[in-house]
């Protein structure tokens, strides 16, 4: 025998739940005369067969064909002023889902002419808020006949599609800027051009996308790989950037290697320090050659950085880390690193 509902409500706060339907499974029994309690921030919308027959927001209210017309064409045998019906009662929540989060899994690429290498990989991070404007819509197009809908179920759609629009905004400002500084500078006009980008994308769903922020946007510290990876550098390019992520790796740590040679710089960057070094130890091995008029003085047209170093009267390490920097252009084939003379005579000429 079937169970007749009297008193429809659903006393959530719901905080995560964007909609729970009563009954969760299957179709309610009613009847004519019910009582429906909606909540404030709440908004129930009766379907049968998938087609809403109407809404009501927050109240007490009776059911009857007066405030539902639709009833009188799917309500069968009357029985008095109790008529039974079925049906499935869906609690929208109203509320305003603020400080959800949003963040970039992976760099967006984006052209930047006149800056560095013309390719920069961005990663940010944020806040964004929505609602739902249009309950009927929601549940139709979205929810289905879903028990309970949470934020966790759509969030990752609506995020996926807020990083497509500021992916969209950043290829769009291609050349409005002279350096990363104004990129940077330009987050809260590129929040409210994602906002306005994205917004038909929500509206189509019945939401409204209340705000974006960007609270951090930054060049990626992963560029090297990332652009490798896309084939948007060449390999003389990408060592430039591999070594570069490579002595700041190595500036964090003070055990030794490149690390320490950064700490004795005290500011003056490691590059100054390896040049002087690098041009008083090639002042005086010249010296000495034109004094013996050759031999085992002579600068060989490829060395290892070992040969450089022992040559140089310099620590190996000091050499790698005047070629992780950047400072000291040299060649890695496999793991081997060489170094030609004409790089060392142009760093020390530099």
């Amino acid at each position: 025998m079937a169970r007749f509902i009297d008193v429809i409500e659903y006393p959530n706060e719901m905080r995560e739940e964007l909609v729970h339907r009563i009954p969760e499974n299957g179709s309610g029994d009613f009847r004519i005369g019910s009582q429906l309690i909606v909540r404030e921030s709440q908004t129930a919308v009766f379907f049968r067969d998938g087609k809403a027959l109407d809404s009501f927001s927050a109240g007490r209210h009776t059911i009857a064909t007066a405030n539902i017309p639709l009833l009188v064409n799917l309500v069968g045998k009357v029985f008095g002023d109790r008529t039974p019906f079925t049906a499935e009662v869906y609690y929208v929540s109203m509320r305003e889902f603020l400080d959800r989060k949003w963040g970039t899994p992976q760099p967006i690429p984006m052209q930047t002419p006149g800056i560095g290498l013309g390719w920069l990989l961005l990663q940010g991070f944020g806040t964004y808020a929505y609602e739902i404007s249009d309950p009927q819509q929601f549940v139709t197009q979205v929810v289905g006949t879903q028990g309970v809908y949470r934020t966790s179920d759509i969030e990752n759609d609506l995020k996926s599609r807020l990083l497509r629009s500021l992916s969209d905004m950043l290829g769009e400002l291609k050349g409005k800027y002279e350096s990363v500084q104004d990129l940077i500078a330009l987050q809260e006009e590129l929040s409210a051009g994602v906002r306005a980008k994205a917004q038909d994308d929500f509206e189509a769903r019945g939401l409204t996308l209340k705000s974006f922020v960007i609270a951090n946007l930054n060049p990626s510290k992963t560029s090297a790989d990332d652009l490798r990876a896309m084939g948007l550098l060449d390999m003389a390019t990408y060592t430039q950037l591999q070594a570069a992520d490579a002595m700041r790796d190595a500036a964090k740590n003070p055990s030794g290697g490149a690390g320490l040679t950064a700490g004795i710089g005290a500011g003056m960057g490691i590059g100054n320090i390896m040049q002087n070094s690098l041009q008083s130890a090639t002042q005086g091995t010249q010296q000495s050659s034109s004094s013996s008029g050759g031999g085992a003085g002579v600068m060989p047209d490829v060395m290892t950085p070992a040969e450089a170093a022992s040559f140089l009267k310099v620590s190996e390490e000091d050499v790698l880390a005047a070629i992780e920097s950047g400072d000291l252009k040299a060649r890695k084939l496999g793991n081997a690193v060489r170094i030609s003379k004409s790089a060392l005579e142009e760093f020390l000429n530099g």
